[in-house]
């Protein structure tokens, strides 16, 4: 294979959202509205967790590593894109689209690892309650996170290893607003079945395949519950429903990405706003709508900053 000093192309070009310019403001408005309110629920959430001394277990410690997560889900791709509705020329250079794919693919193995933490600390909570803190210890929270991030690294790593070496000779135009596997090496001058075919397996079915487990995992949970006492598995829903929309709403664009045969750009990129945008807005919304300890964390969280604002 040509190694990476053999390419000519030094930048790509998006096409974005739309060339429409009427349609500019809207989405401006929309996307940033929507990025500003992810970053505030996100923060807030990290910040209420650890701030009180009543929400340093398992469970919200795992939750706020997510809303972390989701800060960066948030950052690696909105910001440029909310930039580029306004430039007529929209380019990234080559290191910077390298960059952009990196962190995509970094924090998307983090959430998957730390969605299937999740699932583990639910079945641990609902079928072990007596022993929930001894297994659930603070030793293995932060062995799952270290697990999560180096999964990622690992995951990501693994494809761009391939990717970075490939040679770019033109055309160097993608119909999207960000960088992304799939659409890149679909420029690259060589032949590509193989890499199509990594990034299939290394993305696509190893999502569908988490994907699944978590799913049937927590239909089995529910159905467990369910035979030994019906108000038992109305707590179970109650506890699991914000687990299952997030997963959901996580997995569901990253396997149309990497595993539909058929490219739609339209139906793309609006996944990809969705993956970007509204996933990391709604998150926070779907842990805190039936919490009421949480819900009365941030509300004591947000008298915590607005104090420490009038005192600055």
């Amino acid at each position: 294979m040509e190694g990476a000093n053999h390419s000519v192309v030094s930048e790509f070009v998006f096409l974005g959202l739309t060339s429409s310019w009427g349609l500019q403001m809207p989405l401006f408005l929309f996307s940033s509205v929507l990025y500003v309110s992810s970053m505030a629920g996100n923060s807030l959430v990290v910040f209420a967790v650890a701030s009180n001394p009543h929400l340093h277990s398992p469970m919200y410690f795992l939750l706020a590593n997510l809303s972390f997560i989701d800060l960066g889900v948030s950052s690696v791709t909105s910001p440029k894109m909310i930039y580029d509705l306004f430039r007529r020329r929209k380019v990234i250079s080559f290191r910077g689209c390298i960059t952009q794919i990196f962190f995509i693919h970094v924090i998307g193995g983090v959430e998957m690892v730390l969605l299937i933490a999740m699932a583990f600390d639910r079945y641990v909570a609902i079928f072990k309650p007596l022993h929930y803190l001894t297994i659930m210890s603070p030793r293995l929270c932060i062995c799952f996170s270290v697990a999560a991030w180096v999964v990622g690294l690992v995951h990501s790593v693994v494809q761009l290893a391939f990717v970075v070496n490939l040679p770019f000779c033109g055309p160097n135009v993608l119909d999207s607003f960000y960088c992304d596997l799939p659409r890149l090496i679909k420029l690259a001058c060589t032949e590509i079945y193989r890499l199509e075919l990594m990034v299939s397996i290394n993305s696509g079915f190893i999502s569908v395949g988490t994907f699944s487990i978590l799913i049937i995992s927590y239909a089995v949970i529910i159905f467990t519950v369910q035979k030994h006492s019906s108000a038992g598995c109305a707590k179970a829903l109650s506890t699991l429903s914000a687990h299952i929309m997030v997963v959901i709403l996580f997995f569901g664009p990253l396997m149309f990405f990497y595993t539909w045969p058929y490219s739609s750009t339209h139906l793309d990129k609006f996944l990809a706003i969705f993956d970007a945008l509204v996933t990391p807005f709604l998150n926070p919304i779907i842990y805190t709508l039936r919490n009421q300890e949480m819900k009365e964390a941030m509300r004591r969280a947000c008298r915590q900053l607005l104090s420490y604002r009038k005192i600055s």
